[in-house]
């Protein structure tokens, strides 16, 4: 006998009877300290009303209702799912996620992708300080002692669509030098009077009194060669002034994702460097919590500091110090502080360079040269004096105006050491800023003393310690979505996702309320 294929429903196969998980099954099977009934009881204590009204009032109400998208989309980002097409199979798989949809029909990847990609990208910032503002009422977050680093995390974006702002304005050049040979003998050549390319090729465009030819075969007038010509320069002009708009102070940009910045990001465990479009992603971390997100496309960590701050201050977020390692170290983060009045503990970036014995016995540096306040001047391992020259204003990459007093020597012509000082042809020369030197003896003091001590030791704890949680054990190395905002949006869920499972974790581990690591004295 042969046998019968089964129907499309198997459910409805042998019995005619649909297996049905019973209403109270989840609650019996999950257990009542699992983290997904946390997640359920802090987003149903939410505000979401932001993220009702990204919703359309006058359409039909979505199928799965916004609150358990936003449940559905943070469980995953705390069990390390990313993937639309994942998530969706874990709806109708997984019984935490089943449990969390309460009955809800699970939605398809496209609306998974939809409503993260758009729905969240005008609430996300909102939902995420709605948390930290939770944290801070439960006695987690206190606004004491916040630790700052970043990482650089990879676009998704084509690794060989290089944009670059050097050669961009060098081919720029060539054209405009080859335009202004041209235009003279077009207007000679066709009789007309024309001071720029694009009312040049109006007036040859009014004299075509004949369609233009293509193809293999055909034989083009000069005039209709002409034409072409001019108005490929334009179109080649238009691509250079659309390109300069997008770099937006950067060096490059990526053609499929024009936000993302090229950058050199340490990848394989011989921390080779290699050149990939990603995004420099800024954390703020107290009491091991992500507590402020900053994206920017700026490689350096520099100008990305007091954006970080300032967006925290935002959302009513003061906190007594900050503590950064030396790749935040500037003149103008240090006037920052100050003009806050609030301590930095920021290493210095020569602070390591500086223990070590080459370093010290380099006569070279101008930090190891010998300097009469009174009069102004270094002494060089020569004796020879470097007096004051004149003093400039230096302005940085953010429009930071800084003193900078140059210093020249006398005589470095027939000096037996000029080898190993300088490669300048003339003498000797040194720019400081005197400003700088006293804020970074300043924060120098901080950091040696035992609180700065203890926070820098954190700050490698908390702060560096989400990154790893978050690249290593999170497998989060590369954005899915396009874009800065959309960028920001995804590392915004993955924060609250991480801050959810780091209370879940504590509250399990009774290490509620700890801000600090005390360092061993054992």
């Amino acid at each position: 006998m042969k046998d019968k294929l089964p129907q499309k429903d198997y459910g409805t196969c042998e019995r005619n009877v649909q297996l049905k998980i019973d209403e109270s099954f989840a609650e019996k099977v999950i257990p009542a300290n699992d983290s997904v009934r946390l997640l359920d009881k802090i987003v149903e204590e939410m505000d979401l009303r932001a993220l009702m009204r990204a919703y359309d009032s006058h359409g039909r109400p979505p199928a799965t209702p916004p609150r358990t998208m936003l449940k559905i989309i943070l469980y995953a980002g705390m069990e390390h799912i990313y993937s639309s097409r994942r998530i969706k199979s874990c709806c109708e798989r997984d019984i935490n996620y089943i449990w969390l949809l309460d009955g809800s029909p699970a939605p398809s990847h496209f609306e998974i992708a939809r409503f993260r990609s758009k729905r969240l990208s005008e609430c996300a910032e909102e939902i995420f300080y709605q948390l930290v503002e939770k944290l801070h009422g439960m006695g987690e977050i206190k606004y004491e002692h916040l630790f700052v680093d970043g990482t650089k995390i990879e676009a998704n974006a084509n690794k060989y669509s290089f944009v670059w702002k050097k050669s961009t304005n060098k081919y720029e050049a060539r054209l405009d030098e080859k335009t202004e040979k041209l235009l003279p003998v077009l207007c000679e050549k066709h009789g007309v009077i024309a001071a720029e390319p694009s009312t040049l090729l109006e007036q040859l465009e009014a004299k075509v009194d004949f369609n233009f030819v293509h193809g293999r075969g055909k034989r083009k007038t000069d005039l209709q060669r002409d034409i072409e010509q001019l108005r490929e320069l334009l179109a080649r002009k238009e691509k250079y002034r659309q390109y300069n708009e997008t770099f937006r102070g950067r060096n490059s940009f990526s053609k499929t994702d024009p936000d993302a910045t090229f950058m050199h990001m340490k990848e394989d465990h011989m921390r080779n460097s290699q050149l990939k479009p990603g995004y420099n992603v800024q954390f703020g971390v107290e009491g091991e919590y992500i507590t402020g997100v900053v994206v920017s496309s700026e490689r350096s960590d520099q100008l990305t500091l007091i954006p970080l701050l300032e967006e925290m201050q935002c959302h009513g977020m003061e906190y007594k110090d900050v503590t950064a390692d030396a790749g935040y170290e500037s003149e103008e983060n240090y006037c920052w502080f100050e003009s806050a009045q609030k301590p930095c503990y920021i290493k210095p970036q020569n602070y390591e360079r500086s223990k070590t014995k080459k370093y010290k016995s380099n006569m070279a540096l101008w930090e190891n040269m010998a300097y009469d306040a009174e009069k102004d001047e270094y002494t060089c391992q020569a004796g020879q004096k470097l007096r004051v020259k004149y003093v400039g204003k230096r302005k940085s990459k953010s429009g930071f105006e800084s003193e900078i007093t140059y210093y020249e020597c006398d005589n470095c012509s027939a000096c037996s050491f000029k080898k190993t000082c300088t490669r300048a042809k003339g003498n000797r020369q040194i720019h400081v800023s005197k400003r700088f030197i006293e804020q970074r003896a300043a924060s120098l003091k901080r950091i040696t003393s035992e609180q700065g001590i203890l926070l820098r030791m954190n700050r490698s704890i908390q702060s560096e310690g989400a990154f790893g949680v978050v690249k290593q054990n999170y497998g989060f190395r590369q954005f899915l979505l396009r874009g800065q905002k959309k960028v920001t949006t995804e590392i915004l869920l993955l924060a609250m996702a991480y801050d959810i499972n780091k209370l879940h974790a504590k509250i399990q581990q009774d290490r509620t309320g700890t801000q600090l690591f005390e360092k061993d004295t054992a």
